[in-house]
């Protein structure tokens, strides 16, 4: 089993940022991929970013690639979101996720373990 734990949400202007975290803990590997989901009030979860831990790939959605940036500590078995020039449209609850692996996939079905989320909201 592995537990996520995700932390670091909170209110934040438009333009401003933020940097969220997810502790693993468990049964992790380097066969891991990690990745940060959201998820809207009444919209669908969509994948943000993933990272392959054996190599530090990464994987990032159109409509945050340039803004956000997903690094990893192996040494802390964390994950990191940075956020940085946050819009309105950015505001969701956000997951990280876990699973074995090799590929870094957007789907959310394929993801194994989730954290219990924490909340990002951005006021215009």
């Amino acid at each position: 089993q592995v537990q996520l734990v995700e932390s670091g949400g909170g209110l934040v202007q438009a333009g401003g940022s933020l940097r969220l975290s997810c502790a693993a803990s468990g049964r992790t590997s380097s066969g891991f991929i990690m990745a940060w989901f959201r998820q809207a009030t009444g919209k669908e979860r969509e994948f943000v970013v993933g990272i392959r831990r054996s190599d530090g790939y990464t994987y990032y959605a159109d409509s945050v690639r340039g803004r956000f940036t997903v690094s990893g500590d192996s040494a802390k078995n964390t994950v990191y979101l940075q956020m940085n020039s946050l819009k309105p449209e950015d505001a969701a609850v956000y997951y990280c996720a876990a699973r074995v692996g090799i590929t870094v996939v957007a789907v959310t079905r394929r993801y194994d373990y989730w954290g219990q989320g924490t909340q990002v909201t951005v006021s215009s």
